[in-house]
């Protein structure tokens, strides 16, 4: 019975699971959650458009699952351009990793080995 009320309580705060950000007001209420608990904050950088984008998103989601203490985002650049702006996101898909609001490191492109090794390391921290 714990370990059922414990994965609820996991679930309803949205870990292991991509939060789709749509608004500066909803990227402002995750950042500063994460930021005050302290946890990782993998960001994904994507566009409806992008082929490679869609090839990664099934991997960034797994991911999501396997490391549930990180926050995993994605944001639209065409939707919220002013924080692709922010971060210097210039191909897509651009994943940046983040603690305590500080960029810690970025994988550019599709590349699904450089992405897991990336989260497994920054997770561990």
């Amino acid at each position: 019975m714990a370990a059922s009320a414990a994965t609820a309580t996991a679930a309803a705060v949205g870990a292991g699971e991509v939060i789709s950000v749509h608004s500066l007001e909803q990227w402002t209420m995750q950042i500063e959650e994460a930021n005050a608990a302290k946890k990782l904050v993998v960001i994904d950088f994507t566009a409806s458009w992008c082929g490679p984008c869609r090839i990664m998103a099934p991997i960034f989601a797994d991911l999501a699952k396997k490391f549930p203490a990180a926050v995993f985002l994605k944001v639209d650049v065409d939707e919220l351009k002013s924080i692709a702006e922010q971060f210097s996101v210039e191909a897509m898909p651009t994943f940046l990793f983040m603690k305590e609001g500080d960029v810690k490191d970025r994988v550019v492109g599709a590349i699904k080995e450089e992405l897991t090794n990336k989260v497994g390391l920054h997770a561990a921290q």
